[in-house]
């Protein structure tokens, strides 16, 4: 199937790595993303027999699942006049069956008071809320109103985004496991896509599942103990620490890409860096030559 972009804005993601991650990339029939998060190589690279995808996040996957087995179910209940509990006067003068507008007021709705009752309204609600949130930050305590219409994916194109994301899922395994359990079972000679959250870093401000230093010295174990059997690219940041814990590895590039914060109508912080170009530095740590 063709590339295509990941269907969410997603902090961390690999985005604007994408092209020199895949540059590394062997020749695969089964392959597997432990930490998916936005899943932006398996989007842009070709699907191969066997795929998983995998997150600690529930609401992410659950998002995932009904996009893949019920895109139209998704697409319709992002349209005006599902009985979404929406008081009628945020939304304003919009006609029913017409997509339901990113507005200020309805990320705050959504975010603050919307209570899903089932899979298909919390999916709705996090698709929601990652199209209009800045810079698709997802942690409730720093999720802000971030949607501009010249800069992000404008709803009545919001449909089109989820059936290519279906189609693209289709046959695709997604869970909700621990890391170990993912690798673990890997299937012999798989490529896994490791993206783990920094191990300096701030998380807490991004996520609302943290990663622990006891959990980074979980990864490497697992990591090493399946390293004969499955081909690992890995990617950290590039820290000394990291470099020591994985020295043992065939490989490990040194590697900076440009990237930039969204222009958008971020309400709250007025500052002069949106739409700033800056450098992503981290390390690509492969166990195969």
């Amino acid at each position: 199937m063709a590339q295509m972009n990941s269907p969410f804005r997603y902090a961390g993601g690999k985005f604007y790595a994408r092209k020199l991650i895949l540059e590394h990339i062997p020749q695969h029939t089964s392959y597997i993303e432990p930490f998916a998060g936005g899943a932006s190589i398996f989007f842009c690279k070709e699907k191969v027999e066997s795929n998983w995808l995998n997150d600690i996040d529930q609401d992410l996957v659950n998002t995932l699942t009904v996009i893949r087995d019920r895109p139209q179910d998704l697409i319709n209940i992002l349209r005006v006049g599902n009985d979404l509990r929406v008081p009628r006067e945020i939304i304003g003068n919009v006609d029913d069956g017409q997509p339901i507008p990113a507005l200020k007021e309805l990320h705050h709705f959504f975010k603050n008071d919307y209570q899903p009752q089932n899979d298909l309204e919390r999916a709705f609600r996090w698709y929601y809320l990652n199209r209009t949130s800045y810079s698709g930050i997802m942690n409730t305590k720093n999720m802000y109103w971030g949607y501009g219409d010249k800069y992000s994916m404008q709803p009545k194109n919001w449909a089109r985004n989820i059936e290519r994301t279906s189609e693209k899922l289709q046959g695709v395994i997604i869970t909700n496991l621990d890391f170990e359990q993912v690798i673990d079972n890997a299937e012999e000679n798989s490529l896994l896509f490791v993206d783990p959250p920094y191990f300096n870093a701030d998380q807490d401000k991004f996520y609302e599942h943290f990663f622990s230093r006891e959990d980074h010295y979980r990864l490497l174990r697992c990591i090493q103990r399946n390293a004969d059997r499955l081909n690992f690219f890995i990617t950290y940041d590039n820290v000394p620490k990291i470099r020591e814990l994985y020295n043992w590895a065939h490989e490990m590039y040194d590697k900076e890409w440009n990237y930039c914060i969204q222009r958008t109508d971020d309400q709250t912080k007025k500052t002069k860096d949106k739409g700033k170009r800056y450098k992503g530095k981290e390390l690509f740590i492969i166990n195969y030559r």
